[in-house]
């Protein structure tokens, strides 16, 4: 699927929308991407998409190798996504992270489904923990 080619003024607006929401980015706009911080790059990962204006947004692993203060940085705007009506598929091993941004979730074990439930329901949520607790 191609996507729309923007004017000028279209282009500065979907811009200043990545930067309001990256405000990171807008700092760091003159680094090449390969000298951001891994959460930085997380963050610029999910900016290049949403210039697409993407009704479904595929995230994988957003944790993975950041810190505590930027995974929660990283949830905040999947939560804002999310509240603004984007579908996001995320495939996470940070469960109990996960299971703050999302409606329903799939436990998979060697390629097979082992659990799924819905987050709303207390019992899906503890079984989930309990099957993923060592």
């Amino acid at each position: 699927m191609q996507v729309p080619r923007r004017g000028g003024a279209a282009n500065r607006a979907a811009l200043a929308e990545i930067y309001r929401r990256f405000p990171r980015l807008h700092e760091r706009r003159r680094q090449h991407g390969t000298t951001l911080s891994g959460g930085e790059q997380q963050m610029l990962a999910i900016a290049r998409v949403l210039i697409g204006a993407p009704r479904l947004i595929l995230v994988d692993e957003p944790s993975e190798g950041l810190a505590p203060m930027m995974v929660s940085e990283i949830y905040a705007i999947l939560r804002e996504l999310k509240q603004a009506g984007r579908a996001i598929l995320l495939v996470e091993q940070n469960v109990p992270q996960a299971l703050t941004l999302c409606d329903r979730f799939v436990a998979m074990e060697r390629g097979r489904v082992v659990l799924a439930g819905e987050t709303r329901d207390a019992a899906d949520c503890e079984r989930l923990m309990e099957a993923i607790t060592v």
